[in-house]
């Protein structure tokens, strides 16, 4: 069930938001060129959503991502993640973009969200969603 879906008019980006009803987790798709105000309008649209759904699961899907990446972990790290957490989320799958998995990775091992939120890096969304489903079944065992 889609949430929202934010079509940036000059160069038609997206930024989707959806809710997989059959995996019970949120899916965050991002293609195009996302520029740094599209991905904090994105990053809080997705807090809005958490007061609703209150979903620990997330799959956040930049494998269609082009151009720079999101450049404010910091932002993300002290004030993203710390209101995710008290909105429920637990478990990120984060998909990187094909050119720039390395540095997504070293980015974000170096800046951990901390708490309870736990990330991992994927560079295909079949695997995030795996890695989502087996924590989904150990939090139902």
């Amino acid at each position: 069930m889609r949430i929202f879906k934010n079509i940036d008019s000059i160069d038609e980006s997206v930024c989707e938001l959806s809710f997989d009803e059959d995996e019970q987790w949120l899916r965050a798709t991002w293609i195009g060129y996302i520029d740094s105000q599209e991905a904090y309008n994105g990053a809080m649209d997705f807090l809005g959503t958490l007061h609703t759904f209150h979903c620990p699961y997330l799959l956040n899907d930049n494998s269609g991502l082009r151009g720079p990446w999101f450049d404010s972990v910091e932002w993300l790290r002290t004030t993203w993640a710390p209101q995710a957490e008290r909105l429920g989320l637990r478990y990120v799958a984060h998909v990187a973009q094909p050119q720039d998995l390395a540095h997504q990775v070293a980015v974000l091992e170096t800046n951990s969200f901390g708490g309870d939120v736990q990330i991992q890096i994927f560079d295909h969304v079949s695997e995030a969603e795996e890695w989502l489903r087996e924590q989904r079944n150990k939090a139902t065992a």
